[in-house]
Formats: C-alpha cells, sequence, structure tokens
C-alpha cells in the first residue's frame, strides 16, 4: 500500500513532542472503491520497554475509528469500533505493541453500520457487534499478522467485500457539510453552515444525528477548537481575546474555559508547553 498521506496532515494529537518520542504514525489514503467511506487507514508502533507508560490525549474529530490492537509485551489484543468521541479521549501505551485502523469520513460509517451513527456515539463497540462473527474472525485473523502492512491489507479488503453496491448519497452530503466546516474557521453558528449548504436547520440536524452521529454545534465548536489548539501549538504570540472573538466565543473567559476542558490545560500554558516542540 504507497497511498502515504503526508505526516503534517492534522491527527488531532495534542502535545506533539511527546508523542513524536513515544510512537509513530502512518496514514494511507483508501483506494478509489473505499473513498466514499473511508478516509485513511493508519498504523500506530511504540516500544516503549524500559520507559514509563505514555497517557496521549487527542482532540477527536467526528468520524468512527475501526481498530485492531496488539499489545505485544503483555501478549493480549483488542479490537474494537469506535463511535464520536464528545469528551476527552485518553489513551495509554506500554511495553511495545501496534494498532492497525480505518478513519472513517464523517457520514462514511452508515453503510456498514445500518442504523443511525448516533447510536454508538460515545461507546466503543468490539468488531463483532457491529459485523457478527466474520468480525470476530478478522479480529483473529489480524492479531495473527505481526507485519503491519499485511494486516492494514487484511482491513483494507474486509472494507472492500462488504461496500455498498451504490455510494449513499446522503453520506456523501454529510461528508461536504463537515469539509465545509473544516474549511471555514470563521463559520460558528449554525444558521450559518445551513443557509452555506442550501438546507433547513431541522434537516441539517437530522443528517448529522443519522450520518455523522452528532450535531452540528458539536462539530461547530470541535473544529474551532482545533483550530485553537493547532494555532497554540504554533508558538506563545497569539493573541487569545482575539482568537477568541474570531471563533465566536463571546467572551476570552469562555473560550478558555472550553479550550482548558477539551485539551486539559489553558491556552497560554499549552502554548508554552508547544513552544519549540
Amino acid at each position: 500500500m504507497a497511498r502515504t498521506i503526508p505526516p503534517e496532515s492534522p491527527s488531532g494529537v495534542l502535545n506533539a513532542r511527546a508523542a513524536r518520542e513515544s510512537f509513530q504514525v502512518t496514514r494511507t489514503a483508501p483506494p478509489p472503491e473505499l473513498a466514499p467511506y473511508v478516509d485513511y487507514f493508519w498504523v500506530l508502533v511504540w516500544d516503549l520497554r524500559g520507559r514509563e507508560p505514555h497517557r496521549q490525549r487527542v482532540l477527536t474529530r467526528p468520524s468512527v475509528h475501526m481498530t485492531f490492537t496488539g499489545y505485544w509485551t503483555a501478549g493480549t489484543t483488542r479490537d474494537r469500533i469506535v463511535g464520536v468521541v464528545r469528551d476527552e479521549f485518553v489513551e495509554e501505551i506500554s511495553g511495545d505493541g501496534r494498532v492497525v485502523g480505518a478513519g472513517f469520513l464523517p457520514g462514511g460509517f452508515r453503510p456498514f453500520l445500518g442504523a443511525p451513527v448516533a447510536g454508538i456515539t460515545g461507546r466503543m463497540l468490539a468488531v463483532d457487534e457491529v459485523f457478527g462473527p466474520v468480525g470476530r474472525a478478522l479480529g483473529a485473523e489480524i492479531a495473527g499478522l505481526r507485519d503491519a502492512g499485511a494486516a492494514l491489507a487484511r482491513l483494507e479488503s474486509f472494507l472492500l467485500e462488504r461496500r455498498p453496491a451504490a455510494p449513499d448519497p446522503q453520506a456523501e452530503r454529510a461528508a461536504r457539510a463537515v469539509a465545509h466546516v473544516a474549511a471555514r474557521p470563521a463559520l460558528v453558528r449554525v444558521g450559518e453552515l445551513a443557509a452555506d449548504l442550501g438546507i433547513g436547520q431541522r434537516s441539517l440536524q437530522r443528517l448529522f444525528q443519522e450520518y455523522v452521529g452528532i450535531g452540528p454545534k458539536w462539530v461547530i465548536r470541535r473544529y474551532r477548537m482545533l483550530e485553537a489548539a493547532e494555532r497554540a501549538a504554533a508558538g506563545t504570540g497569539v493573541d487569545w481575546a482575539e482568537l477568541a472573538a474570531e471563533l465566536g466565543y463571546a467572551d476570552q473567559a469562555h473560550f478558555t474555559r472550553e479550550f482548558t476542558a477539551a485539551v486539559g490545560t489553558s491556552p497560554a500554558r499549552y502554548a508554552r508547553a508547544q513552544d519549540g516542540a
């Protein structure tokens, strides 16, 4: 699989310097047949033998992930489907191991799930809870493949075998809506998004609950917070009051509270910690 995505692609991983010192992530683009559903495939590997465990905090995006983890030192494996995470997402790794995963486009998992994506928001399911016995068999097969490329190829083929006969127009519409939010940092209200897309607010809410798994207000706020985290990571020379206003917050105090809740520390402190990372 040679469709490597450039490493500068944003991932929502916080505290980039500590992350780089603890694990490596590579991402590959899906084949054309899966492009309407899968944003990227990814592999994360780590070797912390003789070192302290690493706790990684991620500022999540509105997407579903299907992952297969092998903890080689412990001799254990785990497979799961992770719905949209509303709040913080923290994962601890130790020893050595690997994760192979698929990150779905917003709306892209709905055709595989066969039910509203909001039903799995905030939940982590075993793969067989969605795909049945073939999902359990897939987990066992990937667990036995120490070569990451082979494991990733097997995951890709599994999804190719189960892709819908034709793309779902509503899934594509949901993906475009979220991409629009991501591309427009100045967009801060659901009404603006609905107007931009030429859709009523109630219809927009239903689309997001059915296909994205969470409402458009949360999606807008999360992308604005991702924007803030990226600005903070770039250095300490940020006018926080100006940034708060730009991102649609009533005042700097409100922005600071939300940033601290999402990232785990204040904007200024986070920027100081990242300076030079």
